[in-house]
């Protein structure tokens, strides 16, 4: 959740797409987030709500960043943000724009009067805890949970939608309807997540197949198209930051 980054020199990081939304708190200077490629998309703000995604961000930074990020789930949009995440999809928005609940939209300014990374992490922790209470019973309709998580898991549309009972026209329009991406795309960037998570610990041949890639030169093609670079690229520019975005008074936190 904390972070704490220090990459050397100003620079742009990647952003990479996958299955939960992600809020930023930074802490100190404002971050600075686009769509390479999109004219006018760079938002600039104490808060940063990204919506699910299927390409990469770019995080301009000075070469150091500290603060706050959280993973929502598709359910976690719902129970958190009161609303369905197709409704944030690839949108860069922040706090006060998305109109969300008081005690969220005053994060960022407590954030800042908080001195240690286990005191701001009680104010998330709180704030969301409020949130949830004032949000009430806006669960996922149980058949696309079922499917989102079967997505997840890499099994594929056709087999999901006989599995919940839905011609795979219907299961487009609920899956896109809740999270505001088709199955397909919800479940290349659920297979790309999971590669993520092996980059840099496995062969990438071996990630590839246990990933569900066809081969390793696919899996290159998806993460050209997903991450906007190679896998090695990515090991080399990102990789080492990755593994280290701990804040200094937190020595428990693991990214």
């Amino acid at each position: 959740m904390p972070y704490d980054v220090d990459f050397g020199a100003p620079g742009v990081h990647r952003g990479l797409p996958g299955t939960a939304l992600t809020l930023v708190l930074p802490l100190d200077e404002p971050l600075s987030v686009s769509w390479p490629g999109r004219d006018g998309s760079l938002h600039r703000g104490w808060s940063s709500l990204a919506g699910l995604h299927a390409a990469p961000a770019a995080i301009h930074h000075d070469g150091t960043q500290r603060g706050i990020q959280l993973a929502l789930t598709v359910a976690g949009a719902r129970a958190v943000l009161g609303r369905p995440a197709a409704e944030l999809a690839g949108s860069l928005t922040d706090l006060d724009e998305a109109a969300l609940p008081r005690s969220l939209r005053e994060l960022p300014g407590r954030l800042h009067e908080a001195p240690t990374w286990t005191q701001r992490v009680a104010l998330v922790d709180r704030a969301i805890a409020a949130t949830l209470t004032d949000a009430g019973d806006r669960p996922v309709r149980a058949e696309v949970g079922r499917a989102l998580a079967r997505l997840t898991s890499g099994a594929r549309v056709t087999a999901v939608a006989d599995e919940v009972g839905y011609s795979r026209r219907r299961l487009s329009t609920l899956v896109r309807g809740e999270c505001g991406l088709t199955p397909k795309d919800f479940q290349r960037v659920a297979r790309f997540e999971r590669a993520r998570a092996l980059l840099g610990r496995r062969p990438l041949a071996e990630v590839a197949a246990r990933c569900g890639y066809s081969d390793q030169a696919h899996l290159s093609r998806e993460w050209a198209a997903l991450a906007g670079c190679s896998p090695t690229t990515w090991l080399r520019e990102e990789f080492p930051f990755v593994q280290d975005r701990r804040g200094d008074d937190d020595p428990g936190w693991e990214p």
